[in-house]
């Protein structure tokens, strides 16, 4: 059986999240482990299907730019769930970190792929902040780190390439904040894997990008066993309609002038407010 299926870019970020839920090294770490969360729109959604709660979302790309959440509490910017609780670990993370085993699961987004198989996170602040301080030792501690990133992030040519041209501090002027890359390495899923594990089927991506809020979403074929197509053709009909993830006081951007706009290098908000 062939099923065709459109998504937006939000209705995919809850499809990657069932499909990482799928993963048997997650059922695991849910069930007797730890799983570290590194908060953003995807992983909230993933955050949200493991435990019915979203995260906190600072960086974001708005049509303003490259911007941060004009006001938030500071807590599950980065979270570890643990016994079927979330805890927020934002001023521990180092601690946090170093209690993790092999057994044990870390979930990351990012904002480059190419179809290579690498992916990159955004910094927009000096050396990224608190949770750059342990994500590249995370990659060397345990094994388990997945990359939970939608399609709509896939750029042309190789993203190994792209950072080495980019630099927050080489940024003359920036619609939001400059930023710059770092690599981010780990098991990429984006909807076409997800929906690859939520069942018995193999999908194949047709179409990119549409229109009234489809922009950047992903057109789909599903083929397999009339049954299995079914349950994932379902499975994605449920979450159709469905919005963006994250602690509703955190989505709203960065309003200039800001006090985040002290450490937003290059900033054209800042700039015309003359800070």
């Amino acid at each position: 059986m062939k099923a065709q299926v459109s998504l937006t870019v939000n209705e995919a970020k809850r499809i990657i999240a069932k499909g990482i839920a799928m993963l048997p090294e997650v059922k695991k770490a849910l069930k007797s482990g730890k799983i570290f969360l590194k908060g953003g729109t995807t992983v909230s959604a993933v955050c949200e299907e493991f435990i019915g709660k979203p995260m906190l979302i600072a960086g974001r790309i708005s049509p303003k730019g490259t911007t941060m959440a004009n006001t938030y509490s500071g807590r599950f910017h980065c979270a570890l769930i643990e016994n079927g609780n979330l805890r927020a670990i934002d001023e521990i993370l180092e601690e946090t970190a170093a209690t993790l085993t092999a057994k044990d699961v870390a979930v990351i987004g990012a904002n480059a792929i190419d179809i290579y198989g690498n992916a990159a996170l955004m910094y927009g602040v000096a050396l990224g902040g608190k949770p750059a301080r342990i994500i590249s030792g995370l990659m060397s501690e345990i094994s388990h780190i997945i990359v939970a990133v939608g399609l709509e992030k896939l750029v042309p040519g190789s993203v190994n390439d792209i950072i080495v041209k980019t630099g927050r501090k080489d940024v003359d002027v920036s619609m939001g904040m400059a930023v710059g890359l770092t690599p981010i390495v780990g098991q990429i899923i984006t909807e076409k894997e997800a929906v690859s594990l939520l069942g018995d089927v193999s999908c194949t991506v047709i179409g990119k990008g549409g229109i009234f809020g489809a922009e950047g979403g992903t057109t789909m074929q599903i083929e397999g066993e009339k049954k299995e197509v079914e349950k994932v053709f379902q499975l994605i009909h449920a979450v159709k309609g469905m919005q963006l993830s994250g602690i509703p006081e955190s989505l709203p951007d960065c309003v200039p002038p800001h006090e985040k706009c002290k450490t937003h290098r290059g900033c054209i908000y800042k700039k015309t407010k003359g800070r």
